[in-house]
């Protein structure tokens, strides 16, 4: 029996002294020394385009500006073509960035483009023609105590740049 407690005792005493650890790691989320990590859309490559479904592999780039690494528990997300909505969704990637590193995640998305079909194809008559794109979400951070970052990026592809000849 006494030896029960004392197991018991030490199993407390690991725990406590391991949540204990992890909390050094968090100080920065309570400082003002975090930043904000930097989250691009670098990629949209078509893997499948059937009639009713489109298979699209969406490449995200997520900069660590931070002295320490950084947790990321997942990534919500809405991607825009013009005015039409590609995509959102949400991956539930867990990863660690290193600190002042990048890493790409790669996120697979399926959609249905059919009823933007007309609009779709009149931008693709014009390969040379930029096509505005629009990111917004946001990244989930930090182990138990978590932070929201949100982000929003705009740009522009060239669908010719994609087409191939």
């Amino acid at each position: 029996m006494l030896s029960q407690v004392r197991n018991i005792n030490i199993l407390k005493t690991a725990i406590f002294l391991g949540l204990l650890a992890t909390l050094g790691g968090c100080s920065t989320w309570f400082t003002g020394d975090f930043e904000e990590p930097q989250v691009q859309l670098t990629k949209v490559e078509v893997v499948k385009a059937r009639l009713l479904e489109q298979e699209f592999l969406l490449r995200f780039r997520i900069r660590n500006p931070n002295d320490r690494s950084l947790p990321v528990r997942g990534l919500a997300y809405t991607v825009h073509l013009n005015d039409i909505k590609l995509a959102s969704g949400e991956s539930s990637l867990w990863a660690t960035i290193p600190a002042h590193a990048s890493e790409v995640y790669e996120v697979p998305v399926h959609t249905n483009l059919w009823r933007h079909m007309k609009y779709i194809v009149r931008l693709l008559e014009k390969p040379d023609q930029p096509i505005r794109y629009r990111l917004e979400g946001e990244v989930k951070t930090g182990l138990m105590f978590g932070r929201r970052v949100h982000i929003a990026n705009n740009g522009e592809i060239i669908p010719g740049d994609f087409i191939p000849e």
